[in-house]
């Protein structure tokens, strides 16, 4: 289990971007951040996969333990080695690189041959399209298709817990509904999600728990459904996404994506 206590984060010694934050990821369960701009998600994020000092952030208290294992000091190499995966805002693929190449990069910290060999097969069923385009540059793809290969990349390290910075962000409504299935059947393959998002429609459709973050703080959690029910959620984030969540049921059924159009 992932587990954040009482954790405050500043930039710079001075700037507070998370104050007090407590929250846990269950084994096996997918849960969702929300909030608007310069809540404290991404931080959140940094935090955890050991990148917040490259931004130059520092944690003024409070802990972040995966498995029972203090990762707070923990470096974004071994953070990876525990289990520990970010896909970063902005996808950050290599856009001259192959998409194969891409996702060598992301299976580099892994020595076993054969577990590479079952990760890069199991990305490439879950997106067919990738293998079409294996030898493609990267920066050819779609928005769509690049984010897919985005997270394709993170699930060649295996991660335990995937942790994802915006997936839909500038994608179309009707692939950011795929994006979701795509989340709903990682996890079911048994990793665990951590769901950074301001599509409270997709995130509260695929998400076992929320939380809602405002000004670094947690102001609201719980159950995702019974979140997305609640008048607050539905005033603040629910309230203009009536397109979007026509584009995405909570039940997914389907198990992978043939293409993507986008």
């Amino acid at each position: 289990m992932l587990s954040i206590e009482s954790l405050h984060v500043t930039y710079g010694g001075a700037v507070q971007a998370v104050r007090g934050v407590s929250m846990e990821v269950p084994d096996g369960k997918v849960v969702a951040v929300l909030g608007s701009n310069g809540a404290g998600k991404t931080t959140l994020l940094r935090t955890i996969s050991g990148t917040l000092r490259l931004h130059r952030g520092r944690i003024e208290s409070g802990s972040v333990t995966f498995d029972g294992t203090d990762i707070g000091s923990r470096d974004p190499a071994q953070a990876v080695h525990l289990g520990l995966v970010q896909v970063p805002e902005g996808r950050r693929i290599f856009g001259r690189l192959t998409v194969e190449e891409n996702l060598r990069a992301g299976g580099m910290g892994n020595k076993d041959k054969t577990a590479k060999a079952e990760a890069q097969d199991r990305v490439y069923d879950m997106f067919p399209v990738l293998q079409e385009r294996r030898t493609q540059r990267a920066g050819l793809l779609s928005g769509g298709e690049q984010q897919m290969l985005a997270i394709g990349r993170a699930l060649m390290a295996s991660p335990k817990v995937l942790l994802l910075d915006e997936p839909s962000l500038g994608l179309a409504p009707r692939i950011i509904g795929q994006i979701g299935e795509v989340i709903a059947e990682i996890n079911r393959q048994g990793t665990s999600v951590l769901l950074v998002e301001q599509n409270a429609t997709m995130a509260l459709g695929v998400a076992d728990l929320a939380y809602v973050l405002e000004v670094g703080q947690v102001s609201l959690s719980g159950d995702a459904q019974e979140l997305s029910r609640t008048d607050e959620v539905q005033r603040l984030y629910l309230g203009h996404e009536s397109e979007q969540a026509d584009e995405f049921s909570p039940v997914v059924t389907r198990k992978t994506l043939s293409r993507w159009t986008a």
